[in-house]
C-alpha cells in the first residue's frame, strides 16, 4: 500500500507539473500576423514572415541530418543563413549537399554553448540517431568533444550586430544558451526554441525549467506566438 500510495503521489505530482506549464502556456499564447511554416516533417517551424525582410539574418543551431527549415530560409529573397552544429555525422551530411545548398546558406561546425570553451557532447540512446547533447540529455557515456562558442561571440567573429532569426534545436543546452543570450543583450527578432526535456527529460524538473524559461523571455519583452509540439516561437515585442 506504501508503495503505491508513492506512485500515487508522484503521478498527481507529474500532473501538476504538467498543468501548470500547459496553464502557463495557453494564458501567454498571442496571435501574430502572418505566420508560416517552414521545413518539412518534424523539422519544420512556424515563424512570423515579419522576421524576414530583406537583409534579415537567421542562425540555425543544431542541423542534424534535416536542414529543411535552413534551406527554406535561404531560399528567401536576401536572407543570410548560417548553421550550426558540431556532430561529426551533420558536418558529413552537409558536405553531401554543396551541390544543392543555397547560396546564402553558410555552415559553421562549431557548437553554440553559454561560453567559449571546449564541451563534450554525448551520444544519443539509439546508434542510428544524429543528435549529441551537450547536457547529457540521455545519460550516456559515449561523447565526443567539440569546441563551442557563445552567441555573442559568434557575431562579432561573422560582424553581425542583430539577428532577425535564432534557432536552437540544442538538445537540452537551450535554456544555457538563452540565458546567456539575455545577459549579453542580444534580442533576436523572433527565437524558435525546441524543449527538448518535454521528450526526454532529465529529470522530474524538466516542465519546471521550460516554464521559468518563458517566464524569462516573456520578462525580456518576448511574446509566444506558436506552440507545435515541443516547438516553440516567440516574437520580441
Amino acid at each position: 500500500m506504501r508503495l503505491a500510495a508513492a506512485i500515487g503521489n508522484r503521478l498527481r505530482a507529474t500532473y501538476r507539473r504538467r498543468d501548470d506549464l500547459d496553464r502557463y502556456v495557453s494564458a501567454h499564447l498571442t496571435t501574430a500576423p502572418a505566420l508560416r511554416r517552414f521545413g518539412s516533417g518534424g523539422c519544420a517551424w512556424v515563424i512570423p514572415e515579419s522576421c524576414l525582410a530583406p537583409g534579415a539574418v537567421c542562425y540555425c543551431c543544431g542541423a542534424g541530418e534535416d536542414i529543411s527549415f535552413d534551406m527554406a530560409l535561404a531560399r528567401e529573397p536576401l536572407c543570410e543563413v548560417h548553421t550550426f552544429d558540431p556532430t561529426p555525422r551533420a558536418i558529413e551530411y552537409i558536405a553531401s549537399l554543396q551541390n544543392v545548398l543555397p547560396a546564402r546558406l553558410y555552415f559553421h561546425p562549431w557548437g553554440v554553448w553559454a561560453r567559449d570553451e571546449q564541451v563534450r557532447f554525448f551520444a544519443p540512446r539509439n546508434p542510428t540517431h544524429v543528435s549529441h547533447s551537450a547536457v547529457n540529455l540521455q545519460k550516456t557515456s559515449r561523447f565526443f568533444e567539440a569546441d563551442c562558442k557563445r552567441l555573442g561571440t559568434i557575431m562579432g567573429e561573422l560582424g553581425h550586430d542583430s539577428l532577425h532569426l535564432l534557432k536552437l534545436d540544442i538538445e537540452g543546452a537551450e535554456y544555457q544558451v538563452i540565458e546567456s543570450m539575455l545577459t549579453d543583450g542580444i534580442r533576436p527578432a523572433v527565437l524558435a526554441v525546441e524543449f527538448d526535456e518535454l521528450h526526454c527529460p532529465l529529470d522530474g524538473g524538466a516542465r519546471s525549467r521550460i516554464k521559468r524559461t518563458i517566464e524569462r523571455l516573456v520578462l525580456a519583452g518576448y511574446g509566444l506566438v506558436s506552440v507545435d509540439g515541443a516547438n516553440y516561437t516567440f516574437s520580441c515585442r
